[in-house]
């Protein structure tokens, strides 16, 4: 059974799930997931999980992303970003870099965040973007969200000056809305502000490079084996034919060098365990003095262990 993830590049237009639902017909099998949507409007870095390979998902969710993008200055929309309509135009043509630039280390690092109120968030059971297009004024909580990297690599006035068109490039922690920083740049300095456009450069460790259009993948499935995803996406552990053995029966063994140390392994960040042959075998969780199997991969084995 073929399992891996494939990094897409996603298309403008398309949703996370139109995606999916794609691969699921490019890879002949139902069993097709993805870490965490990706705006219709936006590009780029898309990680797929097929059959086997799903169960990593949950693992990638949380890990940070990168994105390019374009913000402009001077215009609020609905969506905060261009699909939106426009709800206000304000010059801009005050507006320096040096304030530009204030605004944007005011909004580097941990910093509370409000998401779109066209996003996906769940309010009562209802997803947020339908409770607006339904008419409601939705207001969500701020949430927590680390900033690691707002950089401006250009400043370009557009529309007749009335305009600033700024392309940034964000790393921040999972759960970032970038539109929102989008809005509230543009709040802070006095005249609204949306996005553009938007690409996403990375995923944890998965990158631009690696992505292949669906194009492409038509043609011929670029698939990352489950051992290479792992390897790159949690700490290490080469096993022994006996710790091998032990683990593809689901069994414990003695814990890992970091165990009992701020490195080891947890169910929520485990360690991924290799055969001496290189094929993934279990991640592991530390529990004292041992490790124990959170997910076992043995051959003709996909299910927790315990």
């Amino acid at each position: 059974m073929l399992s891996g993830l494939v990094i897409v590049d996603k298309p403008q237009g398309w949703t996370s799930h139109d995606v999916v639902g794609r691969m699921r017909r490019i890879a002949g099998t139902r069993k097709v997931g993805h870490a965490g949507t990706l705006d219709p409007m936006a590009t780029g870095v898309l990680v797929l999980g097929i059959n086997k390979a799903t169960r990593l998902l949950t693992y990638i969710v949380g890990t940070s992303k990168t994105y390019t993008a374009t913000i402009r200055l001077g215009e609020s929309t609905v969506t905060d970003d261009a699909e939106g309509e426009v709800t206000a135009t304000r010059s801009a043509a005050a507006v320096t870099e040096d304030s530009v630039r204030a605004g944007v280390a005011a909004l580097t690092g941990d910093i509370q965040q409000v998401p779109s109120s066209v996003s996906a968030i769940k309010v009562n059971g209802e997803r947020a973007y339908a409770r607006v297009r339904s008419g409601e004024d939705v207001k969500l909580a701020a949430r927590p969200v680390t900033i690691h990297r707002f950089e401006i690599h250009e400043l370009r006035r557009s529309q007749d000056g009335e305009a600033l068109d700024l392309d940034v490039t964000v790393e921040c922690s999972s759960g970032t809305y970038i539109r929102a920083l989008a809005r509230d740049l543009g709040d802070a300095l006095g005249v609204g502000g949306h996005l553009t456009a938007l690409r996403r450069t990375q995923v944890g460790p998965y990158t631009l490079d690696q992505a292949r259009t669906l194009e492409q993948l038509a043609e011929e499935l670029d698939i990352l084996e489950m051992a290479q995803a792992a390897r790159a996406l949690m700490p290490n552990r080469e096993l022994s034919e006996e710790e091998t053995t032990e683990l593809s029966f689901g069994r414990r063994i003695a814990a890992g060098a970091a165990a009992g140390t701020p490195d080891a392994a947890t169910p929520e960040k485990p360690a991924a365990a290799f055969a001496p042959d290189g094929s993934l075998v279990a991640l592991l969780a530390d529990a004292g003095n041992y490790a124990k199997p959170v997910l076992v991969f043995a051959p003709d084995n996909e299910k927790p262990a315990g």
